[in-house]
């Protein structure tokens, strides 16, 4: 089962102009209500070894609890419903702190 925070392996297909796209990791942001419903679609943001300090991005170190190889930047500017089949792997997980400056991101974005 999913929790919030989980860092997945997607397969997000052929990207779009400026889209993240390809097999790349992402970060579950849907809450932790809704993925105890088993949902078919779940929402991400995805992350990059690309670091552009954006203010729509938030920097996420490796460390044994998230498994990541690299230094990323999850996308919030990208986030985004994937049917639960794109994921195919799980990794680790990013933690409270990082899931929320994540999170206030995305409501900075939305305007929540």
């Amino acid at each position: 089962m999913l929790t919030p925070g989980d860092v997945v392996q997607l397969d997000l297909g052929t990207p779009t102009g400026s889209e993240a796209g390809l097999r790349r990791p992402a970060i579950v942001v849907t809450a932790r209500r809704i993925l105890r419903g088993g949902p078919n679609v779940v929402q991400v943001v995805p992350l990059t070894r690309s670091i552009r300090r954006s203010s729509t991005e938030v920097l996420v170190e490796p460390n044994p609890g998230n498994h990541l190889a690299d230094t990323s930047a999850a996308q919030c500017q990208h986030v985004r419903s994937v049917a639960v089949s794109r994921i195919v792997a799980t990794a680790g997980n990013v933690g409270p702190v990082i899931l929320g400056e994540v999170r206030e991101t995305i409501a900075l974005l939305i305007d929540l």
